[in-house]
């Protein structure tokens, strides 16, 4: 695959994994969720430090500048929710692993490709 394609797939990775945790971590947080994750018998607050750490980890993921911290949030944020539902007996996790594979992989291109860019010799640095 082209360096091209590879960039522009790895983008729409980027904007689809962003945009679909954003509306989910939203309606998360929404008070309607409050009731359905009480029944878990956990903790509010943990319903709050995930769903405002995918919110962080998103928004950071849609600007290209800290896409690849944002997808490090993430990838951290739903390692800890496969964590927290093994721990509640909950083995149900598939989309949180593929979320954090999706996450991981856009951290690992993003972190490659600004790498690159800040050792390409072509460009041309101030004197310092």
């Amino acid at each position: 695959m082209s360096e091209q394609r590879m960039k522009a797939a790895l983008t729409g990775l980027q904007w689809t994994l962003g945009l679909v945790i954003l509306m989910e971590a939203i309606l998360f947080l929404m008070p309607g969720a409050r009731q359905d994750f009480s029944q878990t018998h956990m903790p509010d607050v943990l319903r709050l430090l995930l769903g405002w750490g995918e919110i962080i980890g998103s928004v950071l993921l849609l600007i290209p500048r800290t896409a690849a911290r944002g997808a490090w949030i993430l990838a951290g944020t739903f390692v800890l929710a496969m964590i927290v539902h093994w721990l509640r007996g909950m083995p149900n996790v598939g989309e949180l692993a593929i979320y954090t594979v999706a996450a991981w992989a856009v951290a690992i291109g993003k972190d490659k490709s600004a790498s690159k860019s800040c050792h390409d010799p072509s460009r041309n640095y101030p004197a310092l």
